[in-house]
């Protein structure tokens, strides 16, 4: 029998030990598993691992799955574990997403489980540092797989633990991330009806959702140009084509792109240049000039939009330089976009999880995400958890990617929580 409107309305505001939609209680699972989210971390975050190159990480996902009675299937997209938790009652299936890889980064903080892993990146020895925050996501997912699997006899339906490799970019030649694990057939295996995840933010605060309908973070793509023209004298550029002169045009030109060619009410872009590389002495002008940069917008249309205005504008211009310009646009992550209507009816669970005050409406973040493609495929919701302790500064706090980058330990009993219950709460609006 359906519940009435009241009902409904006395669980939203009910006491937060209970789902907003399911009277499931998982505190006693969360706590239960909270200390080995803790060391599970700091076990991941002591022993960092590369794109596609997350082999211990997943050995140690995968034997926790199997400890749990789960399906398991692993070496997806290379290093990817997918565990499959079958609920006792019918329903869909709720995929719950963690990133592995760490970052080329040597750690500057200071914490008992420092890493000190040093590897070959790019033929260039580095540090490799868990730097934003992906150890604490798989812990998290970790205790999260613990706890579902403990009230697996009340789910109305299935959990797809997705441990994704690479999230920060395959290494040179490879496939990887998200797009590979859709690529090999997850989804079509599984079908997941929707799809959720989260990333630790330092610019929040322990015990804070940050969260957005809509376009949240932007798209990521790169660009690059290569200016060829005809090597000559400095001193005589008119037995020349030169490309230095050219390649600046270019640059001033792909500028106004975003200024005055793409409708900005609609959403921000962003294209900014991040290299340029031509010439060898101050008396020759050279044969070419190469210029690279990145593209970030939250709309798709846009997107295109971007893509062929960069290639007409620089085409053009070098042609009326005498030069010839060669555009390649390489795409990256789309925009990552919450679905409104999932948004709008799991935004009840969220302020339940961590209480409506430490939930917060966030700005749009220029950064990227490979979670978009998930979000291409099935209605998604993406959202921050808070990781600089409380009293903190947290806009003062090392960003994602910094050296320095840590998170506060007390968040993930948060961010536990928070993805059992939105799993456990869109299963029960479903039966």
């Amino acid at each position: 029998m359906k519940r009435s409107l009241l009902s409904l309305a006395v669980g939203i505001i009910a006491c937060s030990t209970f789902s907003a939609h399911a009277n499931i209680n998982i505190d006693k699972e969360v706590k239960s598993v909270e200390n080995k989210v803790i060391e599970w971390r700091r076990d991941i975050h002591k022993h960092p691992e590369l794109g596609n190159r997350e082999t211990r990480t997943a050995a140690i996902v995968a034997k926790h799955l199997k400890s749990l009675g789960m399906q398991v299937e692993t070496d997806i997209a290379h290093t990817g574990v997918v565990g499959f938790l079958k609920g006792a009652k019918p329903g869909p299936t709720v995929m719950l997403r963690a990133d592995m890889d760490a970052l080329p980064v040597t750690e500057k903080a200071d914490v008992p489980f420092k890493s000190t892993i040093v590897t070959k990146y790019m033929g260039e020895e580095v540090g490799v540092m868990h730097a934003c925050g992906h150890d604490t996501h798989v812990a998290m997912l970790m205790g999260t797989a613990e706890v579902l699997a403990a009230v697996k006899n009340e789910l109305h339906g299935n959990i797809m633990f997705v441990f994704q490799p690479a999230e920060e970019g395959a290494p040179e030649g490879e496939e990887g991330g998200a797009e590979l694990m859709l690529k090999e057939g997850i989804f079509k295996k599984y079908k997941p009806e929707v799809a959720f995840g989260l990333h630790v933010m330092s610019s929040l605060n322990s015990g804070q959702i940050g969260y957005r309908s809509g376009p949240i973070m932007a798209s990521a793509d790169t660009f690059d140009i290569t200016v060829n023209g005809k090597q000559t004298h400095g001193s005589a550029p008119w037995n020349g084509v030169d490309p230095i002169s050219a390649a600046a045009q270019i640059v001033t030109g792909v500028n106004h792109i975003v200024s005055r060619q793409i409708d900005i009410t609609k959403e921000p872009a962003i294209v900014s240049f991040g290299k340029i590389d031509g010439g060898v002495r101050d008396n020759i002008i050279p044969d070419s000039v190469n210029m690279i940069g990145t593209i970030r917008n939250f709309d798709m249309n846009n997107r295109d939009q971007i893509f062929s205005n960069i290639k007409t504008t620089a085409t053009h211009i070098a042609m009326a330089s005498g030069a010839k310009a060669d555009v390649k646009i390489n795409k990256g992550y789309p925009v990552t976009i919450n679905n409104p209507a999932l948004t709008a009816q799991m935004l009840p669970t969220i302020k339940n999880v961590a209480g409506k005050d430490n939930v917060l409406e966030v700005p749009k973040l220029t950064a990227s995400e490979d979670f978009s493609f998930y979000a291409q495929e099935v209605p998604s919701l993406f959202f921050f958890l808070g990781g600089t302790p409380v009293g903190q500064d947290a806009s003062k706090a090392p960003y994602n990617h910094s050296p320095y980058f840590s998170v506060d330990e007390a968040s993930f009993k948060v961010g536990t929580k928070a993805l059992s219950q939105l799993a456990i709460d869109y299963l029960a609006m479903k039966k």
